[in-house]
């Protein structure tokens, strides 16, 4: 039996949704969007692409299995086949045509057999795919616990380069056609050719690198994504040297040194101890005043690549941040803006925070997937 054809797959991903939500379900407008694109790709003739389909979407954790499937039965009036869960997940495979030069008669006759009935009753393939490739890609907002943690393992995987820039002091250079004559060297090298300079030493500037300040926005709008960006804080505080932390909510909080704790785990229970406005309100233009005037305008952010990560909903003034960012960008070498909801269908920054920072950043990313944390760090390392 097969799912009734409509034409308007908008009209039956919403009309699904909403028997989501009345099941308890938080069935999200953007995942209503993923579904009707995912039924247009996928087509409603196959009752369990439709039904998997719908379970990336609107299902988030594993209590929420057994409802979707009970509203997607009343919905469609189908059952589903349920497939077994485990770390490699089966569903049918999109079958192949031969084509008509490889096809004999006795393949014919033993392809198409003479009750159609029999070839629907046959048990599906299996076709096995990568987990980790799939999560690489999966909003941290759609994840479940499990999802989560395995995020939080891979993030600590991440290539994290530091950024580098050209130091004040010389040292000893590789080639001998560029950089400042090292006269010692030189004299010390022509001792072992009877005092012929037969080789020039020279010296050039060593690079080191440069610093990098993660502010942090834990207010309630990024309950979804601050504890996998606390993560990729940590992973980075403990790769690079040169990097600060700071939380921002109601206050501005330096959680640096509870960062640097090689157990990601206790860091995090460091950093919910040391700033108390965990996802609360949200004063983006007071904190980045108080960040500002406390260690960002007096040396911590001079030349530093500042990566702010919010989704930009501020309850203050919009002028404040406006005032404040202009400041900031004036003394850091480069201001990168990471926006979790950048990666939504139809975003644009028209929250009164964003719209009012976005003119003083030089990157604007995303940040919502483990790909795009990848982008970030190369990002960050340029």
């Amino acid at each position: 039996m097969s799912i009734a054809v409509t034409n308007d797959l908008a009209a039956l991903a919403t009309g699904f949704s909403r028997s989501l939500r009345g099941a308890g379900l938080d069935a999200a407008p953007s995942s209503t969007i993923d579904f009707a694109e995912a039924l247009a790709l996928l087509g409603t003739d196959r009752p369990e692409h439709v039904f998997w389909a719908g379970r990336a979407c609107f299902c988030r954790r594993a209590e929420d299995d057994e409802p979707y499937a009970e509203t997607f039965r009343a919905y469609f009036g189908h059952v589903a086949p349920i497939y077994p869960r485990g770390r490699l997940t089966t569903v049918p495979p999109v079958p192949v045509a031969r084509p008509p030069a490889m096809i004999d008669d006795d393949d014919a006759s033993r392809d198409s057999p003479e009750d159609p009935e029999e070839e629907d009753e046959r048990p599906p393939l299996s076709v096995a795919y990568s987990a980790t490739e799939v999560l690489r890609t999966k909003d941290f907002a759609r994840c479940t616990e499990a999802e989560l943690a395995e995020a939080a393992r891979l993030i600590s995987r991440l290539r994290l380069r530091p950024p580098m820039r050209r130091g004040r002091r010389l040292e000893a250079a590789r080639d001998s056609s560029r950089g400042a004559l090292d006269v010692r060297r030189t004299l010390q090298r022509s001792l072992a050719s009877g005092g012929d300079p037969a080789r020039l030493a020279r010296r050039v500037r060593g690079a080191r690198e440069r610093r990098v300040v993660l502010l942090l926005d834990v207010s309630g709008s990024m309950g979804s994504y601050a504890r996998t960006m606390l993560r990729f804080a940590h992973a980075t505080i403990v790769a690079h040297r040169s990097v600060e932390a700071f939380t921002l909510g109601t206050r501005c909080t330096r959680v640096t040194r509870q960062l640097s704790w090689r157990d990601p785990d206790a860091a995090l229970a460091r950093v919910a101890s040391a700033a108390p406005d965990l996802e609360g309100g949200t004063r983006l233009g007071e904190c980045l005043y108080q960040f500002n005037e406390s260690w960002g305008l007096g040396g911590i952010a001079r030349g530093a690549i500042v990566v702010f990560i919010s989704d930009g909903w501020d309850r203050g003034d919009a002028s404040v941040l406006a005032a404040q960012m202009a400041r900031l960008a004036n003394v850091a070498h480069r201001v990168i803006w990471v926006n979790p909801l950048k990666a939504s269908l139809g975003y644009e920054p028209l929250v009164r925070g964003m719209a009012a920072a976005l003119p003083f950043t030089d990157e604007f990313l995303s940040g919502n997937s483990l790909e795009a944390l990848d982008e970030l760090a190369k990002v960050i390392a340029r």
